[in-house]
């Protein structure tokens, strides 16, 4: 078996399984149970489609260095948002699902690039998932929304300066 073929092999399989697996990441509850779950199985996918599709590209940059690109935004989303949903700062469930969703749309778009020539393969995906993404985020708790902190509440300082009265 040649290099590109090792390469490929893997990474066919794994861009296969991301495929598959983020609808299903995305439509369970956002828990730590299954969704939690189904997130660490997709981070490490992610990381064997990215790193064998950058592998592919140095074997070929002439051709490949626009799925090098993807592959990278992949990987960088994709790790983001599992960071954030580690370590869960403050206003962290809105970013963790803008970047998850668009780690999945890299993955759309890439596979649509292998499958289709025409240009609308690099953009259609942004257009139709970007608003899917965007409703996703609306639904989630208004507090997830906006940080954790209820808006009617009074920043600490402005409590602490206003006038008993």
């Amino acid at each position: 078996m040649d290099l590109h073929t090792a390469l490929l092999v893997p990474h066919v399989v794994a861009g296969g399984a991301g495929l598959l697996l983020g609808p299903v990441v995305m439509a369970l509850p956002k828990r730590r149970d299954r969704h939690g779950l189904a997130g660490r199985v997709y981070v490490p996918v992610t990381v064997v489609m990215t790193t064998t599709a950058l592998a592919l590209a140095a074997l070929d940059p002439g051709r490949l260095w626009g799925l090098a690109i993807i592959a990278a935004a992949t990987l960088t989303t994709a790790l983001a948002g599992a960071a954030l949903a580690r370590r869960r700062p403050p206003g962290w469930l809105a970013a963790h699902v803008r970047l998850m969703g668009a780690s999945y749309l890299s993955f759309v778009t890439a596979f649509l690039l292998t499958q289709w020539s025409s240009p609308l393969a690099w953009v259609l995906p942004t257009l139709v998932g970007t608003p899917l993404i965007a409703l996703a985020v609306h639904r989630l708790p208004p507090a997830a929304r906006r940080g954790g902190r209820p808006r009617s509440a009074p920043a600490p300082a402005a409590a602490a300066a206003a006038p008993e009265g």
